[in-house]
């Protein structure tokens, strides 16, 4: 290698390390002039190229860094997030089947690609949700929590998807690890709430939602389940101590009545119905405010 490829390569990698990309694009592209035999060179335009939303030209680049050297780990992660990019979901799942197979099932990834693998495969989940493949869904979302599972967004969708299959229990437990992962994540105990009052667990739930509001005093759907929770048993003591005194205030779309012969899955519904009945009850309030 001549003094001056040695330079240019040097001066690209520092650049690109300094995020320059615009720099180390210009002394990449003169070493190709020169050589195209440099595996990282290629790896390296091809993040620059990605960066700037160019798919197919990274895509490009990092095929042909992964044909230098097909053991390149980070130009394979690259080229299958690009393939993810592209809606190539099978191509994706082939690159990543290869670096498993080069890593060993069993061994220990670096946190940066089991990362990366991990939202290959949150990414490979929505496109099979969007396409109402709900059992292919939870089964990459498993795959995301395996490889990452103290990322609570994971956990969270993992668990929603198990609640819209009606796997209550799994729901909890996902919901619970996300809420573990993050205490502040107030969104995790809310849900975790719904799923533990729908699995007959009240306490457990008022304790969640009213965790949720100390994190986030604004969040209406944690006051929409604590009023309709509390309202309700406040009807019970009601009926066990007669006396005069105003009824229990209404919520649109729920009776007490209904909710104690509720099954847990429809007290879910009923309590999601009456959140989007407040939702549309506080919208038609704005729009006759304002006018």
């Amino acid at each position: 290698m001549d003094d001056r490829l040695k330079q240019l390569l040097v001066l690209g990698r520092e650049h690109y390390e300094r995020r320059e990309y615009d720099l180390a694009e210009h002394a990449l592209r003169q070493i190709l002039e020169k050589t195209d035999r440099f595996a990282d060179v290629f790896n390296m335009l091809g993040v620059i190229l990605h960066e700037r939303g160019d798919f197919l030209a990274a895509e490009a680049h990092f095929e042909r860094a992964v044909q230098l050297n097909e053991h390149y780990t980070e130009a394979l992660l690259n080229l299958a997030v690009t393939y993810n990019d592209l809606g190539k979901y099978e191509a994706a799942r082939q690159v990543y089947s290869r670096i498993r197979r080069g890593e060993g099932e069993t061994g220990v990834l670096d946190p940066f690609v089991r990362g990366k693998i991990a939202n290959m495969h949150a990414d490979l989940a929505k496109a099979y949700a969007d396409v109402g493949c709900a059992q292919e869904a939870i089964a990459e979302l498993e795959r995301a929590v395996a490889l990452c599972p103290t990322f609570a967004d994971l956990r969270l969708r993992l668990g929603t998807m198990y609640r819209d299959a009606g796997n209550l229990a799994l729901a909890r437990e996902h919901y619970a690890a996300a809420r573990d992962a993050n205490p502040k994540y107030a969104r995790a105990r809310v849900l975790l709430g719904i799923a533990l009052h729908s699995l007959g667990a009240p306490d457990q739930a008022i304790a969640e939602w009213r965790e949720a509001l100390a994190l986030d005093p604004d969040n209406m759907t944690a006051k929409m389940y604590l009023r309709l929770v509390e309202a309700r048993r406040g009807a019970r003591a009601g009926e066990a101590a007669p006396r005069e005194s105003a009824p229990p205030p209404t919520v649109p779309g729920a009776t007490w009545s209904t909710l104690d012969e509720a099954t847990p899955t429809e007290v879910t519904d009923l309590l999601s119905r009456t959140t989007a009945d407040a939702a549309e009850a506080t919208d038609e309030a704005a729009r006759e405010g304002s006018s």
